[in-house]
């Protein structure tokens, strides 16, 4: 049996493995590289014959862990692919807004490259396109958690509850000899709003799992709460807009839950909220209906008649007349917006008007790849390059890391002290090199198992 460590090693973004026993292949993940060293991977074909995949598993509908799948079709690949109800449903939403992103892009570059009189590196053309993402949809196979699929007669997947964002999951793939290997997807927190806690699982083999936050912890509950109201509180006062970029999935439904919340307390002002994405706003109808997968406490207030997901002043900016009128209106506002990263959608245009003023501020609330945009913003860099401008950065920039949809090192250590006994082999991806490296040193000081940190395109025998 191979494992092929396609993406995502030794970096964030870009997830995709091929797990190969007796002539089946199995493909966990295929998704969009986000960070700017790495983007030319997108361009670049699958390393393994697509044809030979006999299914892909998709632990969740984050664009770097589904967000290449039409290239994929386009490039060849014609096989199921299973992921959660929920995912299913939002998958339509996020391939299709990436299509058109991709698409917007393209024809954005062109412009500019010819009024610039110089050519990049591959041809201005969308990566993939609508008519790519049509092709892709009918292939997508909803499943449910808990209950096994047998895959080319060679693989049981099961999926289990990740806790990360309303759908996502971790992987258990049974083999037809026996072997169990995980793939842990990417691990949420626990005593998070709406989604459940992470699955604790027992038994494996081999584990996959991430390292994102491999090398640090997060604060304590409820001090990111503090911290999101006195940062609006104090941004409010001095007449700036408090920017939020936000993942359409989970965080701009955990931040409307929270805003609520702090609005319902009278903790912050009573000022225009927006969420300027229209896959957001349609992400939050799926969320609505697919409430039997929230945690207990959401489920009960929803029986109980609140509206977990609407808040007053709360305005969604569907279309780009809507979007553009956000920054016309002088007066101060919470703004939320897509990408989370930076890398692409709306949030350029709320960046490119807020960060010139210094009475504004940037509130990163999730995590950012090295290389994106988001990255280099938080890391001071001044000015910054947006649609080919040099923009100056005079807002305030700050960052609540409690609002991660990821766990900490102290949560990835015991979701992996679970298993008994100890996997035979434990390897790290999903995270930059010195966080998967902190992370590895502390499970071999707590563990006695072999931790690997693959390389990208390393293929290991398991």
């Amino acid at each position: 049996m191979k494992l092929h460590f396609l993406g995502a090693n030794r970096q964030v973004t870009g997830s995709c493995y091929c797990l190969e026993s007796n002539g089946k292949r199995l493909l966990v993940d295929c998704g969009l590289y986000q960070e700017r060293p790495f983007k030319d991977r997108n361009w670049s074909p699958l390393p393994i014959d697509p044809k030979s995949i006999n299914a892909v598993a998709i632990t969740h509908v984050h664009i770097d862990h589904i967000g290449l799948l039409p290239r994929r079709v386009n490039g060849g690949l014609f096989a199921p692919v299973y992921m959660t109800r929920p995912s299913a449903d939002m998958a339509q939403i996020m391939l299709r807004d990436s299509a058109r992103i991709q698409e917007e892009d393209a024809k954005y570059k062109r412009r500019r490259h010819k009024k610039e009189g110089r050519e990049g590196p591959h041809p201005v053309e969308a990566l993939y396109t609508d008519e790519d993402v049509s092709q892709t949809l009918p292939l997508i196979q909803p499943v449910d958690y808990g209950q096994p699929i047998l895959i080319a007669d060679e693989f049981s997947v099961t999926y289990h509850d990740a806790g990360h964002i309303l759908g996502s999951s971790m992987l258990e793939v049974r083999t037809s000899d026996g072997k169990c290997i995980v793939f842990s997807g990417d691990i949420g927190q626990h005593d998070k709003p709406i989604v459940r806690d992470p699955t604790m699982l027992e038994h494996a083999d081999f584990v996959v799992m991430e390292s994102t936050y491999g090398d640090r912890n997060h604060p304590p509950h409820g001090d990111h709460e503090h911290m999101l109201a006195e940062s609006i509180t104090e941004t409010i006062a001095r007449g700036g807009n408090v920017v939020i970029p936000t993942f359409a999935v989970e965080r701009a439904q955990e931040l409307i839950y929270y805003l609520g919340r702090l609005a319902s307390a009278n903790r912050i002002p009573s000022v225009p909220i927006f969420l300027d994405s229209p896959m957001a706003a349609n992400i939050t109808e799926v969320f609505v209906k697919h409430r039997n997968c929230f945690d207990e406490e959401a489920i009960g207030m929803f029986h109980d008649g609140k509206k977990v997901l609407d808040i007053p002043n709360l305005n969604l900016s569907r279309t780009r007349e809507q979007s553009r009128a956000i920054n016309i209106d002088d007066r101060p506002s919470i703004i939320m917006a897509t990408s989370g990263m930076c890398t692409a959608g709306r949030i350029k245009y709320h960046l490119r008007y807020n960060l010139p003023r210094e009475e504004s501020t940037i509130l990163f609330v999730g995590y950012q790849a090295n290389g994106s945009l988001g990255r280099i913003i938080k890391n001071g860099t001044n000015p910054v390059r947006i649609h080919g401008r040099q923009i100056e950065v005079k807002a305030e920039i700050k960052s609540l890391s409690g609002f991660s949809g990821h766990t900490d090192q102290q949560g990835l250590i015991s979701w992996v002290s679970h298993f008994t006994p100890v996997p035979k082999r434990i390897f790290l991806s999903h995270g930059d090199e010195d966080a998967a490296q902190a992370l590895k040193e502390l499970i071999e000081l707590n563990l006695e198992t072999s931790v690997v940190v693959p390389e990208y395109q390393q293929v290991v025998e398991l």
